[in-house]
């Protein structure tokens, strides 16, 4: 056999191989994208994980959610551990580090 024969053997063995693969492939996500956009029962969830998992069904439609919108923020403030900031207080200027150009001791 000589290198030209070899070399379209391997290239034909390689196409098969991919084709194969990509075949397996897209058999697999079909079957994850079914599973995934059923919401599994109510009693298996708590409701806030079934509002969450609603939410994130839903998509970019979701942004525009005024449920999903509080449920993240409450999700993300439980996170971080922080208290969600109190509406009556107004929020205090932090001081410049770096002197005014117009004061007398920048010049």
């Amino acid at each position: 056999m000589d290198g030209n024969t070899l070399a379209r053997i391997g290239a034909v063995i390689f196409v098969a191989v991919a084709v194969t693969a990509t075949a397996v492939e897209m058999t697999r996500k079909e079957e994850k994208r079914e599973g995934a956009a059923s919401l599994p029962s109510s009693s298996t969830l708590s409701p806030l994980r079934w509002e969450l998992r609603r939410c994130q069904i839903l998509g970019e439609a979701a942004l525009l959610d005024g449920g999903c919108l509080r449920l993240w923020a409450e999700q993300r403030d439980r996170f971080v551990g922080s208290a969600a900031p109190s509406f009556g207080s107004e929020p205090k200027p932090i001081a410049s580090p770096v002197p005014n150009a117009n004061t007398q001791e920048a010049r």
